[in-house]
């Protein structure tokens, strides 16, 4: 009996790991909460209860071709939120982004036309109308960052000029959009079997970086983190990314779009920006306390400018792409709902409107969440008004809940 008592002890000797692993997570996360920092749960709960609401009114409302149909919906809308993102964090606001996108489209759709003189290439006519949205956001980013004009008045000024600048570009009042580089943006989908070659690039790049960045800290002499912690993060991803084409592929007719990649690769670059760069570590600096952040030695008035340029710069683009599921441009580019949803997007999904507080993962997780609510009340039916009273319904509740989360750290000392 003794005899097999050593045997049973080692069984499984990363199970006290695991669940060490486990507990400490657990912990962490109410530790978080009790502290005020709610962090994704409340915008991920949502985003469960909501799906599971329009599924059990449609079963359409899950379906392979309405995913495909999200996602090229969303893509525009979530670009312009990665720059809304970064104005949010200064404890700003950019009014101008909405009718901006639409500048940017009307250039693509300008320098695009069939038939003109000054017909381009979408791949020398998107990198130019990035170019003149950052042109525009730093214009703007002068009067914020050295003058000290309101951001509010600032970019509704800015806002109000865009929608004049629209009318004058476009005189013959709508272009179709006809180029190939521009209309995939939005409008391209993987085949089938090409999706699940995607997907595992996708996890096999996410695996190398994890991993890669574990062998640096170490070389470093740095703190490692629990393997655990890695492992899972890894497979979460590659498991979401398979589902995903999944269910992309229930679609008969189209695989997972393009436009998923462009948000993928966005994402990718602006986290990176945000949290793993001195300028990112500044812009959260200057948001929370940017008389402390002066003192530090940080030049306010550039970090100010240069997030000013990547909001316009980034409202070009979702432009670009919004003109691109449309497959043309009018008068109207820029207007309805779209600054509203890129605004809205980014606080519900958690960036706070104080400032200094958030994630690009908000504009993602805030956008999906507007658009699913958008995408399914249209699947079973209900008006457009009732889109408008969910949606700010929610818009209320998310800076509600960043207000009583704000003053919860302030009481706790965090």
């Amino acid at each position: 009996m003794s005899g097999e008592t050593p045997a049973t002890v080692a069984k499984d000797p990363a199970a006290p790991e695991t669940r060490g692993f486990v507990s400490s997570q657990i912990h962490r996360v109410l530790g978080d909460i009790r502290g005020g920092e709610l962090g994704s749960w409340p915008i991920i709960i949502g985003l469960i209860i909501i799906s599971a609401f329009f599924y059990y009114k449609s079963s359409n409302f899950l379906s392979g071709s309405n995913l495909n149909n999200l996602i090229s919906q969303m893509a525009g809308v979530v670009v312009i939120a990665f720059g809304t993102v970064f104005v949010l964090l200064l404890g700003e606001i950019d009014l101008s982004a909405g009718f901006l996108s639409g500048v940017g489209g009307v250039v693509v759709g300008e320098l695009t036309l069939a038939g003109s003189s000054h017909a381009y290439s979408g791949l020398v006519a998107i990198p130019i109308a990035l170019a003149a949205g950052a042109l525009y956001g730093g214009i703007q980013g002068v009067f914020v960052a050295y003058i000290g004009v309101p951001s509010f008045v600032v970019t509704l000024a800015g806002m109000l000029a865009a929608e004049g600048l629209i009318l004058v570009l476009l005189s013959q009042g709508v272009i179709g959009i006809q180029d190939k580089w521009v209309d995939d943006t939005a409008n391209y989908f993987f085949g089938h079997s090409t999706g699940w070659i995607v997907a595992l690039i996708v996890s096999a790049l996410y695996a190398i970086f994890v991993l890669s960045g574990r062998v640096r800290r170490r070389r470093d002499g740095a703190e490692t983190g629990n393997l655990w912690y890695s492992l899972v993060k890894v497979a979460a991803i590659s498991v979401a990314m398979f589902a995903l084409v999944a269910w992309s592929n229930l679609d008969p007719d189209r695989g997972l779009p393009l436009a998923f990649i462009i948000m993928l690769v966005l994402y990718v670059f602006w986290n990176f920006i945000a949290t793993r760069t001195t300028f990112g570590r500044h812009v959260y600096a200057v948001g929370g306390n940017d008389e402390a952040a002066r003192r530090a030695g940080i030049n306010v008035p550039r970090i100010k400018l240069v997030v000013f340029m990547i909001s316009g710069m980034m409202a070009a683009l979702g432009g670009v792409i919004y003109a691109a599921r449309l497959n043309s441009v009018d008068i109207n580019a820029g207007g309805g709902t779209i600054l509203f949803d890129a605004i809205a997007g980014a606080v519900i999904g958690g960036t706070s409107l104080y400032g200094g507080r958030g994630r690009v993962k908000s504009a993602v997780l805030g956008v999906l969440l507007v658009y699913l609510i958008y995408n399914g009340l249209a699947t079973i039916g209900y008006s457009t008004a009732v889109d408008f009273v969910v949606t700010g319904i929610l818009l209320l509740g998310a800076v509600t809940l960043d207000t009583v989360s704000r003053r919860r750290q302030q009481k706790v000392g965090r």
